[in-house]
């Protein structure tokens, strides 16, 4: 009984992946239903309020972030009440399927969008693609992607040699060009780290009247687990299913940076790499003294105050 009165209760962590995924679908069966989606995804609803969340998730990322071993989906939606649909992937496929294809045209046939107040898509990396891709699918719908590609259709983004085995993947069919599938979006949120070169690119060809650009300088070429860090991410979850996040608030909370240790890390080897050693010095001295076991900036705030005091002038 306790289940079906908090059906996502309960840790997943410690199972093998076949169990993981036998409890998974167990879950989802009883408070909702359970697709797969050919060999390598699957679909898992549970409802819940009037506000729907759909999350893109990798099994590999789900392990890492969540203490829990639940989709982050899961974890928003027993905070929020909200219904959660989680379209899960086993590694790193930009969700490009014919059975996936096929499902969301089903829940369009069936009206199952058009059952709820609000629909929000959330997803990060090949995820984000595809929260974006998919969004078409409930057109008002909102959509946070963290570090989304636009395409890996060579003719377009050629410039982007990191995922080549997966060029082969068709991205010209259906749900195929991400930037254009936002348009019947009522807002949309591409979250990024100008630093990140690729991630940048992508990012301008996202560029359109209903989206806002969160720009998140040093946050690192995995954005999505520094957010968790700061524990962030599920209130811009939040924010961007009600509506109310804008890019000051995005700024007021991503003050949250100065304590994460990835961030400041990030930071300094930009500093180090712009050879602004007193800067550097500074920005040790503020971590160690504000943060406690930080080993590494102690270590390299002695070695700058030695290197500072052989060169007075350095910086000056």
């Amino acid at each position: 009984m306790q289940d079906q009165a908090n059906p996502l209760e309960g840790s997943l962590t410690g199972l093998s992946k076949r169990d993981w995924l036998l409890a998974l679908a167990a879950r989802s069966e009883d408070n909702g239903h359970v697709q797969p989606l050919g060999k390598a995804h699957l679909a898992s609803y549970i409802a819940g309020g009037d506000t729907l969340l759909v999350s893109f998730e990798s099994y590999d990322d789900i392990q890492r972030l969540s203490a829990t071993s639940q989709p982050l989906g899961w974890e928003i939606s027993q905070i929020l009440g909200w219904s959660t649909l989680c379209i899960l992937s086993d590694g790193q496929s930009w969700f490009r399927n014919r059975e996936i294809f096929a499902y969301f045209d089903n829940l369009i046939d069936d009206g199952f969008f058009e059952g709820f107040e609000r629909v929000v898509f959330y997803g990060a990396g090949p995820c984000g693609y595809a929260a974006a891709a998919y969004s078409i699918a409930a057109p008002g719908a909102r959509v946070l992607a963290i570090q989304p590609q636009a395409t890996l259709d060579a003719r377009i983004t050629e410039w982007d040699s990191r995922f080549l085995h997966q060029r082969r993947q068709d991205f010209t069919s259906r749900y195929g060009y991400a930037p254009d599938m936002i348009d019947a979006a009522a807002e949309a949120f591409v979250l990024y780290d100008p630093e990140e070169v690729e991630d940048a690119m992508h990012a301008a060809l996202f560029t359109r009247p209903n989206v806002t650009k969160l720009r998140l300088r040093h946050g690192g070429a995995m954005l999505h687990f520094s957010l968790r860090n700061m524990k962030i991410l599920s209130r811009l979850i939040a924010l961007a299913g009600t509506g109310r996040l804008t890019a000051a608030v995005f700024a007021k909370l991503a003050r949250a940076r100065r304590d994460d240790r990835a961030y400041l890390r990030n930071l300094l080897r930009h500093v180090d790499d712009k050879g602004r050693s007193r800067l550097a010095y500074r920005l040790c001295r503020n971590v160690t003294r504000r943060l406690d076991g930080v080993p590494a900036f102690e270590r390299r705030l002695k070695g700058l105050q030695a290197q500072l005091d052989k060169e007075p002038q350095a910086d000056a």
